[in-house]
């Protein structure tokens, strides 16, 4: 008789990327895994026992672990994200001390997650491995540090870079983010999800805003500099019907399984920013219609994938240029898989399963698999 793996995930145990995880686990036939909370390990309160396999998810959904890591008032404000990365790769090197130590094992590698967590590295390493990725003077260790905006300013009169975007080192899910445009007369055009407050403040907002004043602008870059500032060209992107589009691809195991089409009026094409869900089947029908192949694109994301080895699961952004001709990497996310109710792509072995299931079968390749009744995603997706 087989024995089952004994598994624990860290993670937010009322969020829904540990609920469904364990919806995976269930399908698969699988005991649920047992919860251990991100607090519970930034306060070193986590204990792990030998044969136990252990999973690290996102603490974003978590309010207390985002209190303990950022130390900020208020959830929606954005500052903190250099204190929070400080934090969570250090408690990501003691866990995975500790749970070495209790003979138990750890999925993924955490000196990794320490890379994908600071663009700036992350970026150095994909360009050093020859994906292609937009052009950035801020790009791996080396590169200066920007210190406000008057940094930002000499950066963007250099040639190609008028039109850039400005991201947290340590943002997720578009926070700080500001796409700037300048030109050679001074003016000054930033399109961001952030808002300032009446004292200076900064809050992520659900409502994608537009400063045209300089003041302004440098105002939220200086407040967003302590922090850490990366600095990347702004590809102009394909469009489907007249909005722009690039994609989200979830890499398991060096493959390519699941892909989702963003499209937004705005340069940010997250989903909580007004981005929606497009069609694939007509991105891919784009690709051919320009020359180009699918394959090439996904074969982008799983080179960009490969940069990160101990890493089991990516979710890579890719930007398809305008025109659908070539593709290059904006980013690629550790926890880069909440795609709720997005099945595999065909031919990728995941055809009936969402990202968990994926990950679960393909960890586990000797379980029964997830049966789905989910459309397929080679059409427009309704997840």
């Amino acid at each position: 008789m087989t024995s089952h793996p004994r598994l624990v995930v860290v993670g937010g145990p009322a969020g829904r990327r540990v609920a469904f995880f364990q919806d995976a686990l269930r399908s698969a036939g699988l005991p649920r895994a047992r919860v251990v909370s991100w607090p519970e390990v930034l306060r070193g309160a986590a204990c792990f026992a030998a044969g136990e396999t252990v999973r690290l998810d996102s603490p974003g959904e978590d309010p207390e672990a985002d209190r303990l890591l950022r130390e900020v008032d208020d959830p929606a404000r954005v500052e903190g994200t250099g204190r929070w990365y400080a934090r969570f790769v250090a408690a990501t090197a003691e866990l995975a001390r500790s749970v070495a130590e209790s003979g138990a094992v750890l999925v993924d590698d955490p000196a990794e997650l320490a890379e994908l967590f600071d663009k700036r590295l992350s970026h150095g390493l994909l360009r050093a491995a020859g994906v292609p990725v937009p052009e950035s003077p801020t790009s791996g260790p080396s590169a200066p540090v920007v210190r406000g905006w008057a940094d930002v300013r000499a950066l963007t009169a250099e040639p190609g870079l008028r039109r850039v975007f400005v991201k947290l080192a340590h943002g997720s899910s578009a926070s700080g983010v500001l796409a700037l445009e300048t030109n050679g007369a001074g003016r000054v055009h930033a399109t961001t999800s952030v808002e300032r407050g009446p004292d200076g403040r900064l809050f992520n907002s659900l409502r994608v805003r537009r400063y045209t004043s300089e003041r302004e602008v440098g105002a939220i870059v200086d407040a967003l500099a302590p922090d850490g500032l990366h600095v990347e060209r702004w590809l102009p992107k394909a469009a489907q019907g007249g909005r722009a589009a690039d994609l989200r691809v979830v890499v398991i195991d060096g493959r390519a399984t699941h892909a989702v089409l963003r499209t937004s009026r705005s340069p940010m094409t997250n989903l909580h920013l007004g981005g929606t869900r497009g069609d694939l089947l007509a991105a891919r029908a784009a690709i051919a219609a320009a020359g180009a192949r699918w394959t090439d694109a996904l074969d982008v994301c799983e080179r960009a994938a490969a940069v990160f080895p101990g890493t089991r699961c990516v979710g890579v952004d890719l930007l398809p240029s305008t025109g659908w001709r070539r593709f290059a990497v904006g980013e690629v996310n550790a926890f880069g898989d909440l795609l709720p109710g997005l099945t595999g792509l065909p031919g990728s072995g995941a055809e009936a399963l969402d990202t968990y299931a994926a990950q679960v079968a393909a960890q586990f390749p000797r379980t029964p698999r997830l049966t789905s009744t989910s459309t397929s995603t080679t059409g427009t997706s309704t997840a």
